[in-house]
């Protein structure tokens, strides 16, 4: 019950969220954003209202304001509107209970693939482009009246397929801001406005019109080129790699609800008049007694009125054994009843339990701003204006000087066209799809790049315990029988026996134990324990066979035991472990020992992150022996005992402050929140949705090593970026002046800034062929599906202990 107590108010400690120094916190659903610039906007315009500070997400497109009480939400949503945005306030799902929010149509958050309509947008573009840009750059495949053809099939694409970026262009102008959109527009406009020109106007319509490729502008005949694989190939590149970005980002706000999604949908209440009857959990109040049946959840924080069982707390509070409740006990929402039937009187309900606070804590440390958020915003602001005063620049210089009208145009849009960033859109996502691919295969998924960006930077990693290093499931360690007492087989035969009648944890794993390491004969069948005995917090009791066995907690000094089994009961403790005694009519005959189980893959996996230059960190909610157990085994040599959960947080800030870049492994809810404030949160996929939601890398095979493969596979694909990113830059700063001077044809700029997202594209497959050192070992388990945590994986039958 202690235990128990301590991991309650630590999770409710944790979950404790300051409005920092506001008198209101409300969250905002926002539309319309589609980049970084974007979300710098939103929160310049709410920042200039009084008392107020904005975070926005762009990934969850979600907006948390602080702000005085005299603001009403109705004010932060009419500030976003005249930014040129949407937004409304996210949907409640039940009266008090966390809200999941329900993002706009499309919202990457809201676990769907994306609006179909965008979808449609795409495929429909693309069919439509490329039969212009196989036309426009292969001379030999130009027919008669190729590009009347090439005109009508672009038309819908510069009008249609590229509407979402001329509206966001035109409403960023009307508020004063230019982003990748407003560049984007120009160049279609651009492009497809001067091929009309040369079409209808400049000699370019003419039957049996050719185009040939050429690698400067000629005076005097720049109308007779088309630019209309300019005009399509702009918003298919763009359109393609923000498609591409939004599928790396999506399920963010989908991994959030998932926290929520925990508690339970129905409760059991009982009546005044003692009637039971199945409400929603929306219409539980405060103070109504519910019921708790084997293998459900507890509904809500609240007091164990009548009825004995264990609730398993490892996926709340971090405890590794179950914890016994009785009548005044407290039990914590979310908590797996193990055995008895349990009446519980609520005492808190909706957004007050501790599992709504958990969840509020992790969308808090979700919602701050990142420097490759800021990075972004910095190159929109740059490159952007930069960009449209050179092109207007270049098309005055040419007049000026008295060139010829059409060359001074053909070299702005030769500006246009050649600095469009479709490689510089494509750098990231592209990289980052092969690489969520590859580590697909091997058993690794990353959230998105900020994630690849953290965990190539890491240098220290906090490991869990429960579920991460260990099993997470109790096992028996050790079996010691007297040497002078009954037969060893028979003993542990009589033990498994009797345990057949309860349902408590300690009983299975004994059972277990006995079906894999006992003799060959046969347990008696449960209905063969005469005067079967559970006694809460202290064991069972049974007759079998006219032999009177129990399976109990042994007495508190050890020497009222034989020697043989005080020294068993001894080392079980000095490791951690829980000892029961069995006796069999009165005599003391054995002693087990039982714990947790040490992933076998463990030591390795330690090792090879040390190994990296990777500094690991014990810190787990159990007891200082068992932690220093598994710590002494895993050469580990900094350890922190009984962290609750805002210690582990705590802990997370403090390396962070001592200049570490912290990296949390965690699987548990009580992992949560250090997952969400650590430089990056590296959840086990068989661990729970709050942990893999509030994690930045999810490993879903059974393999410890593979965070070490994540740790490589992040340099490699930042090196990638990296690269492909200079290329992308690299490419603007030659090609940007060739075309300002008239020596790059828009022709060559269109098939330049083509090759330019095919280098970029062709560079990022080769992630696909990455093998991690010793790729032998990656076929040693296939990766499968992450388990939900209702459906725990089942024991390995690992005889490692801990």
């Amino acid at each position: 019950m202690t235990g128990h107590a301590h991991g309650a108010r630590a999770a409710a400690d944790a979950a404790t969220i300051p409005a920092a120094g506001a008198d209101r916190l409300t969250t905002l659903a926002i539309g319309g954003m589609s980049c970084a610039a974007c979300v710098g906007r939103v929160e310049r315009k709410l920042g200039r209202l009084d008392g107020v500070t904005a975070s926005v997400n762009l990934a969850t497109e979600r907006a948390r304001i602080s702000h005085p009480a005299s603001l009403s939400v109705d004010d932060l949503i009419a500030t976003v509107e005249a930014a040129g945005f949407t937004a409304s306030a996210p949907d409640v799902d039940e009266p008090g209970r966390p809200s999941t929010g329900n993002g706009p149509a499309g919202d990457p958050a809201d676990g769907t693939d994306g609006d179909p309509a965008e979808r449609r947008r795409l495929l429909l573009t693309a069919l439509l482009s490329l039969p212009v840009l196989a036309l426009s750059m292969v001379p030999g495949w130009q027919f008669r009246n190729w590009q009347w053809l090439c005109f009508v099939l672009a038309a819908p694409v510069a009008v249609w397929g590229a509407a979402p970026f001329h509206v966001r262009a035109v409403r960023g102008l009307r508020h004063g801001a230019a982003t990748m959109d407003t560049l984007v527009s120009l160049g279609v406009v651009a492009s497809f406005g001067w091929s009309g020109y040369a079409l209808f106007l400049g000699g370019a319509g003419t039957p049996g019109m050719t185009m040939p490729f050429s690698l400067l502008p000629a005076a005097g005949d720049g109308t007779a080129h088309l630019y209309l694989e300019a005009a399509v190939g702009v918003p298919l590149f763009v359109l393609a790699g923000r498609r591409m970005e939004a599928r790396a980002r999506r399920g963010t706000g989908a991994a959030l609800r998932s926290l929520a999604e925990r508690a339970a949908k129905e409760v059991s209440v009982r009546g005044a008049d003692g009637a039971e009857r199945r409400l929603p959990i929306g219409l539980l109040q405060v103070g109504d007694r519910f019921l708790v049946r084997p293998g459900e959840r507890v509904a809500t924080d609240g007091t164990v009125v009548s009825g004995s069982s264990a609730l398993d707390l490892s996926l709340i509070s971090g405890e590794s054994h179950p914890v016994e409740v009785g009548p005044g006990s407290e039990a914590v929402g979310g908590a797996v009843n193990s055995a008895g039937l349990l009446e519980i009187r609520a005492d808190a309900v909706g957004g007050d339990t501790q599992l709504a606070r958990i969840t509020r804590l992790v969308e808090d440390a979700q919602t701050g701003k990142t420097r490759a958020q800021r990075l972004a915003d910095a190159v929109a602001a740059v490159f952007v204006p930069a960009v449209l005063t050179i092109a207007v620049t270049v098309l005055g210089f040419w007049l000026g000087a008295g060139a010829d009208p059409q060359a001074a145009v053909t070299a702005a849009v030769a500006v246009l066209v050649v600095a469009c960033p479709c490689a510089l859109g494509l750098a990231t996502p592209t990289a980052l799809l092969a690489a969520t691919g590859r580590g697909a295969q091997l058993g690794i998924l990353v959230s998105g790049p900020r994630a690849l960006e953290r965990l190539r930077r890491i240098d220290t990693v906090v490991l869990d315990k429960t579920g991460t290093l260990t099993t997470g499931r109790m096992a028996v360690t050790a079996f010691t029988a007297r040497a002078d007492g009954p037969d060893p087989d028979e003993v542990l035969r009589l033990a498994a026996t009797v345990e057949q009648g309860s349902e408590h944890p300690v009983a299975r794993a004994v059972l277990a134990y006995a079906r894999e390491h006992g003799s060959d004969a046969p347990l008696e069948p449960a209905a063969a324990v005469g005067d079967f005995t559970a006694t809460p917090g202290l064991g069972v009791r049974g007759v079998i066979d006219g032999r009177t066995v129990t399976v109990v907690r042994p007495p508190d000094d050890p020497d009222e035991l034989p020697a043989t089994l005080a020294d068993a009961v001894r080392t079980a403790e000095t490791a951690g472990h829980t000892a029961v005694l069995v006796t069999v009519d009165g005599a003391p005959a054995a002693v087990l020992a039982l714990g947790d189980t040490l992933r076998p893959d463990g030591y390795r996996a330690v090792d090879h992150l040390r190994r990296l230059g990777l500094r690991p960190v014990l810190a787990t909610g159990d007891r200082a022996a068992t932690a220093r157990a598994v710590a002494r085994q895993l050469a580990i040599t900094e350890v922190h005992a009984q962290a609750r959960p805002q210690d582990k947080a705590a802990l997370v800030a403090t390396l962070r402050e001592q200049g570490g870049r912290v990296a949390v492994v965690g699987d548990g809810v009580n992992d949560a929140a250090a997952l969400a404030r650590a430089d990056l949160g590296i959840a086990m996929g068989s661990g729970t949705d709050a942990a893999i939601g509030a994690a930045d890398v999810t490993l879903v095979r059974e393999d410890l090593q593979a965070i070490a493969d994540a740790v490589r596979l992040a340099r490699r694909t930042l090196g990638t970026i990296r690269g492909n990113l200079l290329w992308a830059f690299g490419y603007n700063l030659v090609t940007v002046p060739l075309a300002a001077v008239g020596l790059l044809n828009p022709m060559l700029a269109a098939a330049a800034m083509s090759a330019s997202s095919l280098l970029v594209v062709g560079n990022s497959l080769r992630l696909r062929a990455w093998q991690p050192p010793g790729a032998d070992r990656t076929s040693r388990r296939r990766p499968h599906a992450p388990r939900s945590s209702a459906n725990p994986p089942r024991p390995r039958g690992t005889r490692e202990s801990v």
